[in-house]
């Protein structure tokens, strides 16, 4: 849930309608969600829309666009992957090892929120990013100008530009990695509002992940390092595909987070 901005308190009348009818379609934290929506809303016509979007199953980041990721303000449009707050560990482990004037890749970056992070943490980065999804490009755009990142459209490293070959410092992937079995499973607004392709990972959720590490060698400059959200019980044979690619492998874990990230090390050169 996006973090509650400073604002003028709304009219009691109007936030105990709101609060009522979030409650009604089973928003748990519908208090704050009033909050966010009334702070967000410039007319009464525009927050009864909100309302109905929100409490029809929409995302409230994509309702009021934006979410909060390690204190930035990201912009979120409809139909957009909705970055996730355990995704804030994986862009701390990144950050963390990038050295000043790095060269970084947000791969399968959606709204750019890891890239956006990278950006505001590490010291003059190179920043570059892709996504499949049109509407994610365009989004990861408007979140990744003031930094200068270059965000290009296509398949994973497709559309990348061919001198990043063997330069790269910090290759962050954000793949999808839900089983195609378990995407049913998932919350109505994820699998209802959210890209299929920003999901699904195939039948053990690492099809998409293997395809990222397979090629990340070629990528990567000595010493540089892929880095990538997975399961719990997928970490295993996500470690097994990094070490068979070349990379030496390294699991970080954050009970607070819940969130697992595999950390696969080029070769230094010799």
């Amino acid at each position: 849930m996006p973090a509650l901005p400073p604002s003028v308190p709304p009219t009691p009348i109007d936030h105990l309608a709101v609060v009522a009818a979030l409650r009604a379609a089973g928003c748990v934290f519908a208090e704050d969600e009033a909050r966010l929506l009334l702070a967000a809303a410039r007319t009464p016509a525009e927050l009864a829309v909100m309302v109905e979007r929100r409490t029809s199953g929409f995302p409230l980041e994509q309702v009021v666009g934006w979410a909060e990721f390690r204190g930035l303000r990201i912009a979120v449009d409809p139909g957009v992957f909705v970055p996730r707050r355990r995704t804030e560990f994986l862009a701390g482990e990144a950050a963390r090892l990038a050295r000043p004037g790095a060269v970084v890749v947000d791969l399968c970056c959606g709204s750019g929120a890891v890239g956006a992070a990278l950006a505001a943490e590490v010291e003059r980065p190179r920043l570059y990013a892709a996504d499949i999804d049109p509407a994610a490009v365009a989004c990861a755009r408007r979140n990744l100008a003031a930094a200068g990142g270059e965000v290009h459209e296509g398949d994973l490293y497709e559309p990348l530009p061919a001198r990043l070959r063997g330069s790269v410092d910090i290759l962050v992937a954000n793949a999808p990695y839900v089983p195609t079995g378990a995407v049913g499973l998932l919350p109505a607004e994820a699998r209802d509002h959210e890209p299929l392709t920003a999901l699904d990972g195939g039948p053990d959720g690492l099809d998409i992940l293997r395809r990222v590490i397979a090629r990340a060698p070629d990528w990567l400059a000595p010493g540089g390092r892929l880095l990538f959200e997975t399961g719990e019980r997928q970490a295993p044979a996500a470690v097994e595909a990094v070490t068979r690619a070349g990379l030496r492998a390294r699991v970080a874990v954050s009970e607070e987070w819940h969130a697992t990230v595999i950390v696969g090390t080029a070769a230094p050169s010799v």
